[in-house]
């Protein structure tokens, strides 16, 4: 019995396994995966040895496992220099994360029935907190300004909707930092 179809076969079953690996680790990067497939690596490595300890003498089969080792021991120093970065907390996409949930919470004004009577002064804190979380300079705006604001706004969606109420909170759009009115 020859023993290339074997190989090619084992080959092929390489690939595959590394494309699946690929993805798990894409996938436990991205947060998907609660861990890291660290046991479907090991047996692809223990595969990667033996055949890196075998002579292969078909030059088309030698051709296809070093490009495969290849392939495998770039995704390795990816997957050990990405694993490095999360663990000392520099990971881009995590810090991204973490930046934009920072960045909701500065947005999110205070819960409307914790707030005093004087909202405003809540709504300017929670409007200036949202331009500094959207990277924006508050340096223009003053309490005094928003305040003028929101009392133009709410006279105008009085008379218009006739309510006697009109709560006001901070929404951060398309990157853009708004006051959104309701009428109570």
């Amino acid at each position: 019995m020859d023993a290339t179809p074997l190989h090619e076969e084992e080959l092929k079953l390489l690939e595959v396994r590394l494309n699946q690996l690929k993805l798990e680790y894409e996938k436990y990067f991205l947060g998907n995966r609660p861990t890291e497939p660290s046991q479907a690596r090991a047996e692809i490595q223990k595969v990667v040895l033996r055949w890196s300890n075998t002579r292969i003498t078909n030059t088309a089969l030698r051709f296809k496992f070093n490009s495969l080792n290849g392939r495998y021991q770039a995704f390795k120093r990816r997957w050990d220099t990405t694993l490095r970065q999360i663990e000392a907390g520099t990971y881009q996409r995590h810090v991204f994360k973490a930046d934009l949930h920072d960045r909701e919470r500065a947005a999110t004004p205070p819960d409307p029935t914790d707030r005093s009577e004087d909202s405003p002064v809540d709504l300017f804190d929670a409007y200036r907190d949202a331009l500094l979380a959207t990277g924006r300079d508050p340096k223009g705006l003053s309490r005094q300004q928003l305040e003028r604001a929101v009392q133009r706004q709410e006279a105008a969606i009085k008379k218009k909707y006739g309510c006697d109420r009109v709560d006001f909170k901070v929404v951060v759009s398309d990157g853009r930092v708004k006051l959104k009115a309701a009428a109570g």
